[in-house]
């Protein structure tokens, strides 16, 4: 039970802000001999993060017929990782990804982008200015979220950030991207739950998912608060920091 709890509020926290949560529970987990990071307490985390961006942003999303345009943008933004994704999962190829001097390189590289990007001008906002060849550019660069240590969100803020969006209206764009995304994954979470004959698979994985829940929409609720207020900054040195110090265990 602590190792779910431990997986859940890694997933939590890691899933919405720009640190990338495949890398960190790829970590955790080797390190610490987890028994429970398989793939459906995975699936299960994710589930609890796509709960709470939905729950988080339901009113956008009940105001459907004023934000069919926006919703739309959003939805042709996630089909490249979609499709992708789901090539790279069937043939098994994204097990090639999965290993530590990716992640190592990934979270260096991409947080120097990101540091690079949050220098752009704060000129454009979600409201007026995305539109679908915003949407296209920005999911076509969330196809390198596949990769451990890239970061969906980070890439997502990346992105919109080089185009010169302001960092608010960055991050829910990143946001709203990954209800798809997370969706797509939920409904193959869920059809295992349901159809499972074992009583302990359950109950760890709705667990799973109540912890995941409730750390990502505090992480929502107060990374967009972060935002308001500061820059990026401490994300770049982050990355840049654990980077650093799995190449030193890599190659020394």
């Amino acid at each position: 039970m602590i190792e779910i709890f431990i997986l859940s509020l890694i997933q939590g926290i890691t899933e919405f802000i720009p640190i990338s949560s495949s890398s960190h529970l790829i970590l955790i987990s080797d390190n610490l001999k987890f028994k429970n990071q398989g793939l459906s307490v995975d699936v299960s985390l994710h589930i609890g993060s796509f709960i709470a961006v939905v729950f988080y942003f339901y009113k956008d999303i009940l105001n459907f017929y004023e934000n069919k345009a926006l919703f739309f943008k959003i939805f042709i933004s996630s089909l490249p990782v979609l499709i992708i994704g789901f090539f790279l999962v069937e043939t098994n190829y994204i097990q090639k990804f999965r290993n530590l001097e990716t992640i190592a390189w990934t979270t260096i590289i991409f947080g120097i982008l990101l540091y690079i990007s949050d220098k752009f001008k704060l000129k454009r906002n979600i409201k007026k200015n995305f539109n679908i060849k915003v949407a296209i550019f920005i999911g076509v660069l969330q196809i390198l979220s596949l990769i451990p240590g890239v970061s969906r969100s980070g890439i997502g803020i990346t992105a919109a950030r080089l185009l010169c969006f302001d960092r608010l209206s960055s991050a829910k764009i990143s946001f709203l991207i990954s209800i798809p995304i997370l969706g797509a994954i939920s409904v193959f979470g869920i059809k295992n739950i349901i159809f499972s004959e074992s009583y302990f698979f359950t109950k760890i994985n709705l667990i799973a998912i109540f912890l995941s829940f409730i750390f990502a929409f505090v992480t929502i609720k107060y990374f967009l608060k972060f935002l308001n207020k500061f820059n990026l900054n401490v994300f770049v040195y982050y990355r840049i920091l654990l980077g650093i110090f799995l190449l030193t265990i890599i190659y020394l």
